[in-house]
């Protein structure tokens, strides 16, 4: 009988020791639960508040079931925003000039925020399994906000065409995002025990805005929210894709994050991100997400029991999953076989 530790994924991320390594997930779709249980309760998400609560205790005991010792949840913040859709619908954006920029509500989108999501996490409260805390927060990071706008396409020429609204755009998300956070850790800091929220900064050979822009536009709106969180005792998680490595130490050092998630073999392998950055902070992820989803010939027991054993190898500050997440089109027997494996090597 699995019995949850949060505490365990805590220090996971603080780089400290832990009892055993914990499993983790940035996101796993309902789809897959429902495939790997049979039991349909997707449905539920979005009705009323006795729904709510029924998706989120069966969403719960999912994690529970699995033998994570947290439940991955965060509600987004892009869909609270007006003209949202670029990075995930591939709209057009909606800010082109100075005047769309003027006019946009940003100063409104905290309070559509939680009008919209609040329900969620009181819900949540209501549902957590004993022993049990949850990872996440409001999802979204500043730069994905921005994109989800805008279009990456489009910001690059507001770069070169509108240089004041192309910084405008990262300060205005900046406050935005810091007002939310401020009254997320204010209402509902007691369901979370590691905050975290998703900005892909990079892809497989760079990263995707200029290390400069990084540096001067995103890492500074990163601190100010790392801080609030920091000061309310809570670690921070960022999960960021890509090769980010030309920022890692300022994301390190500057922003003060606690842990990084996200990787990808063809970048790097896990073994390189806990050898580059395992003394300073927690490692969470490991196995190519890659190998949840094809007919490859690879041994998926070996290859999680190589990812498990470099995370033993580390003594302290390691948890295991994916390095990415556990979209739709995941084959639900290969992410059966990771969590049996695991569960196994480690006894509980």
């Amino acid at each position: 009988m699995f019995k949850p530790q949060y505490q365990n994924f805590v220090n996971a991320v603080r780089n400290r020791p832990t009892s055993y390594i914990p499993l983790y997930e940035h996101i796993i779709v309902t789809s897959v639960m429902e495939a790997v249980t049979g039991v349909e309760f997707g449905y539920l998400e979005n009705g009323n508040d006795a729904d709510k609560a029924a998706y989120l205790k069966r969403y719960c005991k999912f994690f529970l079931d699995m033998g994570y010792d947290t439940v991955s949840y965060e509600r987004l913040v892009v869909d609270s925003m007006p003209g949202n859709g670029c990075l995930y619908a591939h709209n057009e954006g909606c800010i082109h000039t100075r005047e769309d920029f003027d006019r946009y509500p940003w100063e409104q989108i905290p309070d559509r925020f939680f009008e919209k999501e609040s329900a969620y996490y009181r819900a949540l409260r209501d549902v957590m399994p004993d022993g049990m805390l949850a990872v996440g927060g409001p999802g979204n990071g500043l730069f994905e906000c921005i994109q989800d706008i805008v279009g990456l396409e489009n910001l690059c020429y507001l770069r070169m065409d509108e240089p004041e609204v192309y910084e405008g755009l990262f300060q205005a998300a900046g406050d935005m995002l810091y007002t939310i956070w401020a009254r997320f850790l204010e209402e509902f800091h007691d369901i979370y025990c590691v905050c975290r929220f998703g900005d892909d900064l990079g892809f497989q050979t760079s990263t995707l805005l200029p290390v400069d822009d990084i540096r001067r536009l995103i890492i500074p709106q990163y601190k100010r929210i790392v801080e609030i969180i920091h000061r309310h005792g809570k670690p921070f998680l960022l999960h960021s894709c890509g090769n980010i490595f030309r920022v890692m130490d300022d994301l390190i050092g500057t922003v003060e994050i606690d842990a990084k998630h996200s990787n990808e073999d063809s970048i790097a392998p896990f073994s390189e991100w806990i050898e580059r950055y395992g003394g300073r902070i927690g490692n969470v992820g490991g196995l190519d997400a890659s190998v949840y989803c094809d007919e490859s010939p690879v041994d998926i027991v070996t290859y999680a029991t190589d990812i498990y054993r470099t995370c033993e190898a580390k003594g302290g500050g390691a948890a295991i999953g994916s390095g990415n997440s556990i979209p739709a089109y995941v084959r639900p027997d290969k992410y059966l076989k990771v969590i049996d494996t695991v569960r196994e090597l480690r006894g509980c």
